[in-house]
């Protein structure tokens, strides 16, 4: 019994040793996209016209850039377009693709949906930061304060 106590102290450590850094490997990788004031509006049905399953893009809000993107009539969603998988790099930018409801970093080739953000191609594991939105039929707010 002792003997087998001793071994349990000797490879629990390594195996901790071991197996925690792996299972944080991918977050050395996904950095901290920083955290910036957003607070605009927008008149999607009337300056700007989004029409439903669209996107623009708001190139003065965000830390690289905001795709909106309207998923139905009265719901809208907002996203950073830096890339979550490198954010530091300055090539980590995503672009919405023109055929589809995607978004794609030409830098790490990762591809997110833009109907939730999440990614499904590429080294990305986070989804894109989204901000939150109020639309009350003819004004939309995009924000990440309250």
């Amino acid at each position: 019994m002792k003997k087998h106590h001793l071994i349990s102290l000797f490879f629990l450590p390594l195996i901790i040793f071991f197996i925690i850094p792996s299972c944080n490997k991918d977050e050395k990788q996904q950095g901290i996209i920083p955290n910036v004031y957003v607070n605009f509006e927008l008149y999607p049905n009337s300056i700007n016209p989004i029409p439903v399953s669209t996107w623009i893009y708001v190139n003065d809000q965000g830390y690289r850039g905001i795709i909106v993107y309207r998923y139905d009539q009265n719901t809208f969603l907002a996203y950073e377009r830096t890339c979550p998988y490198d954010p530091e790099k300055s090539c980590a930018v995503v672009e919405a693709d023109e055929s589809s409801i995607t978004a794609v970093d030409s830098c790490c080739m990762s591809r997110f949906l833009l109907t939730d953000g999440s990614p499904f191609a590429g080294p990305a594991t986070l989804p894109l930061k989204q901000y939150q939105t109020i639309y009350d039929g003819n004004i939309l707010r995009v924000y990440n304060q309250p």
